[in-house]
């Protein structure tokens, strides 16, 4: 009985159809869970949808916890490894908002807010229902390598570049951290234009950051592209 529950509500094979109806079902619900975050004030509708959709995921959560050992097969120890796992605590601070009761009062008010913006992570849990976000998942794991490469790279040419233009335009960057930031919006070619260089050398550098950054930017694509490509063949 176990067995069958945790193949219906990890993501549905091609030939099982009540998982496959199990996860719309949970796409459904996580979405609906999110619409009473999308107005200011609270009515006794939009709290019924989020109480309901708390006890959905209470129920997922728990179905998920029953079947531990199933999905992390390290026997007993499975109940106890599971609530730390990355999507066990997605799930879990998704339904803490909801079941949590807060006072009222002006700085409980501020608490209550917060925990509500807590419900966000909700749109994370669709995650595991999706057999193309899996994919990409498996794609980001086998090319982490890679992908550490080009991150240390643009964070190496941010510092540099930063490091520069801090030492060229003293008067317009008052402090590092200026000059930080506007490496950064350099970099990803965004450029926001509140903070800029204004010397002619200060320019050409803006100019060749901006062109490596195209380059720095467009590597990550490539490589996730050639990873997409090659799980996609494995699974043909």
């Amino acid at each position: 009985m176990r067995k069958r529950i945790y193949e219906i509500i990890e993501v549905a094979k091609d030939n099982d159809r009540w998982s496959q109806a199990y996860d719309f079902f949970m796409i459904f619900v996580i979405f609906i869970s999110l619409v009473p975050l999308t107005v200011k004030e609270q009515t006794a509708f939009l709290t019924m949808v989020d109480k309901v959709t708390a006890c959905v995921f209470i129920v997922d959560y728990a179905l998920r916890l029953m079947t531990a050992d199933f999905k992390l097969k390290k026997g007993k120890w499975s109940f106890i490894r599971y609530p730390f796992t990355f999507m066990a605590i997605v799930d879990l601070v998704s339904i803490l908002p909801s079941v949590t009761f807060i006072n009222s009062g002006f700085r409980v008010f501020k608490v209550s807010r917060l925990f509500r913006s807590l419900r966000v992570f909700r749109i994370f849990k669709s995650f595991r229902y999706s057999k193309n976000v899996a994919l990409i998942v498996r794609v980001f794991s086998k090319q982490k390598d890679s992908l550490m490469v080009v991150i240390w790279f643009a964070l190496g040419y941010v510092f540099i570049s930063a490091l520069v233009i801090f030492n060229v335009e003293p008067e317009t960057f008052s402090s590092f951290f200026d000059a930080l930031y506007w490496a950064t919006v350099s970099l990803t070619t965004m450029g926001y234009g509140d903070i800029y260089p204004v010397s002619t050398f200060g320019r050409i550098v803006t100019m060749l950051s901006s062109f490596i950054g195209i380059a720095i930017v467009a590597l990550p694509a490539g490589i996730i592209t050639a990873g997409y490509m090659e799980e996609l063949e494995e699974k043909k």
